[in-house]
């Protein structure tokens, strides 16, 4: 599907309610522009439920993870991010850090983040799964269809066309 957020904000302003996010990601991997279907994560410093949530094979699905915005650890690498490319992700939106961006940069995958930091994230096994999250001014709820490019990401309640 070839899409663009501004022609779909155009499209359907005023017919469907779209929640705009609030410009305060930066664009990582190699896919600048991606879309699906949402599972939603949210997790404190850990990966643990990050990367069992990528081990699931998936069809057009983004995966929204509510990190807290924190930058003391990064919750991606490169070995999640192939995961979650081996399994069918579009997308990743991590309210939190990456690591290991210039490798990040080159995987068919969109990554929209906060910042790098280059210490990762210990294994506590803890974090919540398939609930509403909260960042960036949208509420992201699972089953929901995110859209993102270079102008930014917008989510609605139904598949956009």
């Amino acid at each position: 599907m070839t899409f663009s957020t501004a022609d779909l904000c155009d499209a359907h302003a005023g017919s469907k309610p779209l929640q705009i996010a609030e410009p305060i990601f930066t664009s990582y991997g190699g896919h600048a522009a991606f879309s699906g279907q949402i599972t939603t994560l949210k997790v404190f410093e850990d990966p643990t439920l990050l990367e069992s949530t990528l081990q699931e094979k998936v069809l057009d699905r983004v995966l929204v993870i509510d990190g807290g915005g924190f930058h003391h650890c990064a919750l991606l690498g490169d070995a999640l991010t192939r995961l979650a490319i081996d399994n069918g992700w579009q997308g990743i939106i991590l309210y939190g850090s990456i690591r290991n961006r210039a490798l990040l940069d080159t995987l068919p995958i969109g990554i929209r983040a906060l910042h790098t930091y280059p210490l990762r994230s210990d294994k506590h096994d803890h974090g919540e799964s398939n609930i509403s999250v909260t960042f960036a001014g949208v509420q992201f709820k699972k089953d929901h269809f995110l859209y993102a490019d270079e102008d930014g990401i917008i989510v609605s309640e139904t598949k956009l066309s």
